[in-house]
């Protein structure tokens, strides 16, 4: 049987504003009414495969957790990275996990963050590399080319292992224009991917060979687990101590066993806006438009809008992103130096760089409405049967007021409903909870007041969501 093993890390910054630290591309709909993540769970349906293990990071736990229950899948495990430690590390806490469990499987690695349009030929090319895999090689999937591109690693095929299957010959890094001309003119290289597929075992195997203190860290960190809710915790030390390596440098370059099958099936890693259009489906003047946008004698732009009216005039090659705290517009053939205005927002400390106005919560979500010295307004979302921690703040007080739903509000032990068009005061130093004992979303307005309102000036007693 498969295992999938989807890596749901990365911070995407070359999307920016859309896909932020605190919801990265793959959590984002770019292509459909899913997100990116999601759309990678689907397309494996009609796969003979193990409920998917993910891999993600604290940070991006719940909403991971809430995308893949969107999403109606079952036993699905989430194992969580205590830092950042890239592709290798990651792939061994997943293989560790399964051969813990007293099983084998094979192992597809996957990105969540990529584009495949014909499923078909992707599934064809799993066959495929299922065949080499059970036979202990170590496959990786090699993206035909469609064009000379410098964005991508490559993988140059040697000696027929079967039918449309090849040893790897070499992996060259990204290379320039000229040369990736001679590439796609030889018909021998491929786009490196990112995707694998291999025995748990054999990587195993193969990452105790070539980097033994990688698999070490990783062996130490999975033999101390926590389970959390939906996730599963590894020693935090153990993992720190762990080097931060690809899978490509740590075992695939150095393997002899590292196999390639060509996948020509519509694919592309998004990784910045001109990869966004060149996926979209255009206008007959070569436009995407996604929102409320009114055009004249406009081509071959990508205007992305949320909630306000984009409006465009004799302009062409444009990207133009409004969301409702930022505002991007770049020329197409300098969209990828989007990571430039994240690096500035950096250095100048802005929370744009991280945070969207509208931020998800493992009850629900909040959108920062409007702001001021000594106010802030949100419009907060709680799911049916989703509870607040109970919680109380030195500097600010609160009023809500509730604009849908019925809210049980508890303040300093006592309880109360509040239904539509009601509100409540929380004084300074309250202690107090909100919950939504409902059937549908609460929805209700809060006002906060007072000399300091960070998020920081919370002070949690009880959490279902391990915060406290």
């Amino acid at each position: 049987m498969i295992l999938p093993v989807i890596m749901a890390g990365g911070a995407g910054s070359r999307l920016w504003p859309l896909s932020r630290g605190n919801r990265p591309k793959q959590f984002l709909p770019l292509v459909s009414c899913r997100s990116m993540l999601q759309e990678t769970v689907f397309r494996l349906k009609g796969l003979q495969q193990h409920a998917p293990t993910l891999i993600c990071n604290e940070e991006h736990r719940f909403i991971t957790a809430e995308q893949i229950r969107q999403a109606q899948v079952i036993n699905c495990k989430i194992i969580l990275e205590p830092v950042g430690r890239n592709t290798a590390p990651a792939i061994a806490l997943a293989a560790l996990k399964a051969v813990e469990e007293g099983e084998d499987p094979i192992l597809l690695v996957l990105a969540a963050d990529h584009v495949i349009k014909n499923v078909n030929a992707f599934h064809d090319a799993i066959e495929k590399a299922k065949v080499q895999a059970e036979q202990g090689d170590m496959v990786t999937f090699g993206i035909v080319p469609t064009h000379a591109e410098t964005g991508y690693g490559y993988i140059k095929r040697g000696a027929e292992a079967s039918k449309n299957c090849f040893r790897v010959a070499e992996f060259v890094e990204k290379p320039a224009l000229a040369t990736a001309q001679e590439y796609l003119a030889s018909g021998d290289y491929y786009w490196n991917s990112g995707m694998f597929m291999f025995k748990a075992s054999r990587y195993l195997e193969e990452l105790n060979a070539f980097r033994p203190d990688i698999y070490a860290a990783c062996a130490e960190a999975i033999q101390e687990q926590t389970p959390d809710l939906d996730f599963i915790r590894v020693n935090k030390v153990a993992f720190e101590a762990c080097p931060d390596e690809s899978i490509d440098y740590a075992v695939m370059e150095k393997t002899e066993r590292a196999v390639v099958v060509p996948l020509d099936a519509g694919w592309s890693d998004v990784g910045g806006f001109s990869a966004l259009w060149d996926v979209a489906d255009k206008d007959e003047n070569g436009n995407v438009f996604d929102g409320d946008v009114v055009s004249v004698d406009t081509t071959n732009c990508l205007v992305l809008g949320d909630e306000k009216l984009v409006a465009t005039v004799g302009v062409q090659d444009l990207v133009i992103v409004n969301t409702k705290d930022a505002v991007l517009v770049a020329h197409k053939d300098k969209a990828q130096d989007v990571k430039h205005i994240v690096n500035k927002l950096k250095a100048d400390g802005r929370s744009e760089v991280t945070f969207h106005r509208e931020v998800y919560r493992p009850w629900g979500k909040y959108d920062s409405v409007d702001s001021g010295e000594r106010f802030q307004v949100k419009r907060i979302t709680v799911k049916p049967g989703a509870k607040l921690s109970v919680q109380m703040h030195h500097h600010r007080a609160e009023h809500w007021i509730v604009v849908s739903g019925t809210a049980k509000v508890t303040i300093d032990e006592t309880e109360q409903f509040v239904t539509e068009n009601q509100s409540v005061y929380i004084p300074i130093t309250a202690v107090h909870a909100l919950e939504n004992p409902g059937k549908v979303d609460l929805e209700l307005i809060e006002v906060q007041s007072g000399s300091y309102l960070g998020e920081d000036d919370i002070v949690r007693f009880q959490d279902r969501y391990g915060r406290a």
